[in-house]
């Protein structure tokens, strides 16, 4: 039987999908549809059911993968290494949010490239880095999202604190953390907003968690799509902001900002690192995932 058929019918199976798997392979969708009516006709069984959206495998095209699936990943491990010690040395394709993969992915990535890895970043939302991954676009992505199907496999890799923070002069304006701790959001009412969005998701996240109320305001003075910008404004005296700890860490050790309220459970967001199924066979995406987990630690 024909190793590239199977290959291609257990890339259908994991994608759910001709169209992704097609994508996944490098190949058009009639090339697939084709290759999997052609494994159809040899077998003399169905493989797939086809569906409106996707496809689902019937019970031959389920016990048949279970079958196949573990010995092709294994000769997939074999030609990708290969036989010299620097055949595991290739570029990896990294996707994150900018301001998490800058501060913390890439720095924690420069032994691996110092020993060779080549690295390439996108940066994007989180639905969109996992839709990339899904298509083969990257190898690993690092989003808030936990993805949902079979395809894409995610592990936790580090929690990060929300701080609300301001500049010193609106701290004493609204009377520093203890007035804030006592009248809650009544205190930070003549503070302008500072966000990524429109939407204010990270101080509705943190309204909603520490204070249990919506914000009142509808909109923000500032709206900076980088986290980056938002704390620049912030130390600039814009307004208030709510930013990862991480990030602000050192402008509050400096004094340029002051947190505004220490709640006693800060709310947090989970990062998690996702992979499609089947790439943790590849020597350079398995070291880098290692590495990764093993760097968040300390985050």
């Amino acid at each position: 039987m024909d190793l590239a058929l199977l290959r291609t019918f257990v890339t259908v199976h994991r994608a759910g999908s001709f169209t992704r798997a097609a994508a996944l392979l490098g190949l058009s969708q009639p090339a697939v549809t084709s290759q999997i009516r052609t494994l159809e006709r040899q077998l003399g069984r169905p493989l797939f059911l086809r569906k409106a959206r996707g496809v689902t495998p019937t019970t031959v095209g389920d016990e048949l993968a279970h079958k196949v699936a573990p010995h092709l990943d294994a000769l997939t491990e074999i030609t990708e290494a290969g036989l010299d010690e620097d055949s595991a040395i290739r570029t990896l394709h990294l996707a994150g949010p900018p301001e998490f993969t800058s501060q913390r992915a890439l720095p924690a990535l420069a032994p691996l490239i110092d020993q060779g890895l080549c690295v390439r970043t996108a940066f994007g939302p989180a639905d969109e880095l996992l839709s990339g991954l899904a298509d083969g676009h990257h190898d690993l992505a690092i989003t808030t999202t936990r993805p949902r199907g079979a395809l894409l496999t995610a592990t936790p890799l580090c929690d990060e604190e929300h701080v609300l923070i301001a500049a010193p002069r609106w701290a004493a304006r609204v009377g520093g953390p203890a007035v804030v701790q006592a009248s809650g959001v009544r205190a930070l009412a003549p503070v302008p907003l500072v966000e990524v969005h429109e939407s204010l998701p990270l101080i509705s996240r943190y309204w909603s968690s520490v204070f249990e109320t919506p914000p009142a305001a509808a909109s923000a003075a500032v709206i900076a799509s980088d986290l980056r910008a938002v704390l620049a404004c912030v130390t600039a005296g814009a307004g208030l902001a709510v930013l990862p700890r991480y990030l602000c860490a050192e402008a509050l050790d400096s004094g340029e900002i002051i947190a505004l309220l220490d709640p006693p459970v800060p709310p947090l967001r989970t990062y998690f690192l996702v992979t499609r199924m089947g790439t943790l066979a590849l020597p350079h995406i398995a070291r880098t995932h290692e590495w990764l987990l093993r760097a968040a630690v300390d985050w």
